[in-house]
């Protein structure tokens, strides 16, 4: 009689209902469980491998094929089978908030060598017209100056070709005789 009002049974109700109550109340069973330490699989009780190392660290492996792998020091990384390797690759588990939110570089004055921070401000504000009459304005100073510089550049080789006819025809080295010092 005890038993049957621990689990809240009563002879008024159906016995289908109680069943039902009993369903609620079961718990489920808890096993240990330890991580390989180099596959990082679930390994249960009465499974795997522990090895000890001389600084006293303990390590869990899953199998004896685990244990091998990690003492010929093969990175578990390097393994497409392992979890090291998908967490490393992305593969598995998807993150529900998504992509990471970049964040927009913010836009920042600074003053140039020639201008000051104030006089950057002004130029922009200007209207376009007149920035573009001052940058035609110094198109045009530009071609000025380049038509100037070709006259001096036709000015320039013929200098160039008289040093060229005193060089000696073996492109002016020294000439190896009794005075070098070096290799024939």
């Amino acid at each position: 009689i005890l038993a049957q009002a621990d689990f809240g049974w009563s002879p008024n109700i159906p016995l289908i209902s109680n069943l039902r109550w009993l369903d609620c109340k079961v718990l489920k069973m808890v096993i240990k469980t330890d991580l390989c330490a180099y596959t990082e699989y679930r390994i249960y009780p009465g499974h795997g491998e522990k090895f000890i190392a001389k600084d006293a660290k303990v390590h869990f492996f899953i199998s004896a094929k685990a244990d091998a792998l990690f003492h010929q020091r093969i990175k578990p990384v390097k393994l497409r089978w392992t979890q090291a390797w998908r967490r490393m690759n992305k593969k598995g588990k998807v993150e529900e908030g998504g992509k990471k939110k970049t964040r927009k570089a913010q836009k920042f004055q600074k003053a140039i060598v020639g201008l000051s921070l104030d006089d950057l401000k002004k130029k922009k504000a200007q209207k376009p017209e007149l920035r573009q009459a001052r940058e035609a304005a110094a198109k045009e100073a530009k071609q000025r100056a380049t038509q100037k510089k070709p006259a001096a550049k036709v000015a320039a080789p013929k200098g160039k070709a008289d040093k060229g006819a005193k060089l000696p025809k073996g492109g002016g080295a020294p000439k190896a005789g009794k005075d070098f010092k070096g290799k024939k």
